[in-house]
């Protein structure tokens, strides 16, 4: 009895951490839709072996070789794994406790068990990679997460990760109106060339898979939003980090904050609040992409007291929309990311769910959430798509998400690298 109790919990142990359902045998998944990260198909098959796809396209013409198990997806639509463009899985949402809090008064190791908790929740509602931008004050933990995970001790997505970022000084927090008091800052501070290439590379030595800086942050008079860095330091960094084959990011909302950003050569904008016309079309010459964040400002908003549908639309929301509905015209490219963190992990369709609802068409919402981000990322060569050569991340969904973006929800089948995770076909 006591041998039988051991092995079931080891095999627990194993369905938790994802290897029990790694094998050498291929899969042959069937569902009613394939979305292959840029065009829907009806009739697909999509076969898999170790974590491969080896094969796509029309189910009987596809011939396995030796042993493998076939997946009836009936009413499913195949897509692959989601990549979420904008998460810190080393916060939780902000109505349980403020940002200052987290930073200052959580321990290590609170904050890592509740980023392996974040990391399992994305995974499972079918985001099998995330952006990760910044610990926020958690060092580099986010290496030793990611580590964790690609040595399946714990399940998670595939991290690309900022590690702590980089802030200009005095401009980030947490703050104390007692300056004598040293406090953890959010993110590393730096200022001229010579230390923003020493942080730079520092975090790149550290693990850093790119560079995040903040290009403008609420520290203007009367905590108004005002720019940060110069062209010139920014520059610095992008060259920098260029020069090891890695992307910059930059948080910016300041009309000025994103122009400098562009200029400098930063490969996404994210949050990009008060983006007009001119910045747009900035964007699209330098081929910018644009992370809108649309969730972080709802849900924001709603923590501040706003109620949807009962009070007046705040005017950071009615910015955002504009914004948005405005990049969408001009045709920026936009990649899909929430600012999961704010609001909770294993929530992040709400962010496909806010892009639709400000105008974007749900086929291109999807395009953004796996191909657009995969390209604009640097890992178009890897997950993305669902293709022959790339890795065998996919998620099946209930129902057809280019009709209701919401149906992305119902997840029945999560695979990572060829491993089953989720399977809830009956």
């Amino acid at each position: 009895m006591r041998k039988r109790f051991l092995f079931a919990g080891f095999m627990l142990l194993l369905a938790f951490t994802g290897t029990a359902q790694k094998t050498d045998t291929a899969f042959l998944l069937l569902p009613d839709r394939v979305f292959d990260g840029e065009t829907m198909h009806s009739n697909w098959g999509v076969l898999v072996r170790k974590n491969m796809i080896i094969a796509t396209g029309d189910a009987s013409a596809i011939k396995p070789d030796g042993v493998y198990k076939t997946i009836e997806l009936k009413g499913t639509t195949l897509l692959p794994g989601l990549i979420e463009g904008h998460s810190h899985l080393f916060l939780h949402p902000y109505n349980e406790t403020k940002w200052d809090e987290q930073v200052m008064n959580e321990s290590g190791a609170e904050r890592t068990a509740r980023a392996v908790v974040h990391a399992k929740k994305t995974l499972l509602a079918g985001f099998t990679t995330v952006r990760d931008l910044g610990t926020e004050g958690a060092g580099y933990d986010d290496v030793g997460l990611k580590t964790a995970i690609e040595k399946n001790i714990i399940p998670g997505p595939r991290m690309i990760i900022a590690t702590r970022a980089i802030v200009a000084t005095g401009s980030y927090g947490p703050k104390t109106k007692n300056t004598d008091n040293v406090l953890i800052k959010g993110a590393a501070e730096a200022d001229g060339t010579d230390a923003l290439i020493k942080e730079t590379r520092t975090q790149i030595g550290n693990g850093a898979d790119l560079i995040k800086v903040y290009a403008d942050y609420r520290w203007g008079l009367n905590k108004t939003a005002q720019p940060t860095f110069t062209l010139e330091e920014l520059k610095t960094v992008v060259a920098v980090a260029a020069s090891t084959g890695r992307k910059v990011v930059a948080h910016a909302s300041t009309e000025e904050g994103m122009r400098r950003a562009i200029l400098a050569g930063i490969s996404t904008i994210e949050h990009g609040d008060n983006g007009n016309e001119e910045i747009f079309d900035l964007m699209i010459k330098n081929k910018t992409a644009y992370c809108a964040t649309l969730s972080a400002a709802e849900a924001t908003s709603e923590y501040d007291g706003w109620k949807r549908g009962t009070l007046p639309e705040p005017s950071r929301i009615t910015t955002k929309k504009k914004s948005f509905a405005l990049a969408l015209q001009k045709g920026v490219t936009i990649c899909f990311g929430g600012d999961v963190g704010v609001y909770a992990h294993g929530d992040n369709a709400r962010e496909m769910e806010a892009m639709v609802a400000y105008g974007m068409k749900p086929l291109d919402v999807l395009k953004s959430a796996t191909s657009t981000n995969a390209d604009v990322f640097g890992y178009g060569d890897k997950i993305g798509r669902i293709k022959k050569g790339l890795l065998a991340d996919m998620v099946a969904v209930t129902g057809d998400p280019t009709i209701n973006i919401s149906d992305i929800r119902k997840t029945v089948l999560v695979m990572k690298d060829g491993v089953i995770y989720v399977n809830n076909q009956h």
